[in-house]
């Protein structure tokens, strides 16, 4: 297990960086607003699909056991979204980029970025093979025990499957903090 040594709960170690688990989500036709793209609270709902599919594979399979943090108890307390460009609706899902930015005793935050699955390049014809960003965002999870509704202490073996998601700082333009 690998401990933090700063307070944002970063690992000192860069070798240690997770690469982001790449979460397929399909979009819906509701989705789409009366400007034709994805409407910018419809990112919240697509993000919340990446962290299912991605807790699934961390938590279910990934070292805490027979015990799932979604059944458990986690909250969303803090959500920071920057929009890069429109998502227009298409059947073809879109990619969201997961992974654990901050450790902390009773939560942590997750960072994505929402892009085109890789292959797919940005589709504007000119070559460069880069994919589009749509946008970048984090959740902060806060721990909860529904039994006693109060939040609760990261037990280490849920500790052990976040930290093996660590990686940077989600990468926001610009924080207003």
């Amino acid at each position: 297990m690998t401990e933090t040594s700063d307070p944002t709960g970063t690992p000192p170690d860069a070798q240690s960086r997770a690469r982001p688990y790449a979460a397929q989500v399909s979009l819906r036709w509701s989705d789409m607003d009366a400007y034709a793209h994805i409407n910018n609270v419809q990112f919240l709902r697509l993000l919340e699909d990446a962290r299912v599919i991605a807790f699934r594979d961390w938590f279910d399979g990934g070292g805490a056991g027979d015990r799932s943090l979604l059944d458990e108890g986690v909250l969303v307390s803090r959500h920071e979204i920057e929009y890069r460009r429109p998502l227009g609706f298409r059947h073809e899902p879109v990619e969201i980029q997961i992974w654990v930015s901050r450790v902390g005793g009773a939560g942590f935050d997750v960072a994505y970025i929402v892009t085109d699955p890789a292959g797919d390049g940005d589709g504007d014809g000119d070559g460069d093979g880069e994919r589009p960003v749509y946008a970048v965002a984090e959740t902060e999870l806060a721990l909860y025990d529904f039994t006693s509704t109060s939040p609760r202490r990261m037990r280490p073996d849920e500790r052990a499957s976040v930290q093996a998601h660590v990686g940077e700082p989600a990468p926001f333009r610009r924080r207003r903090r």
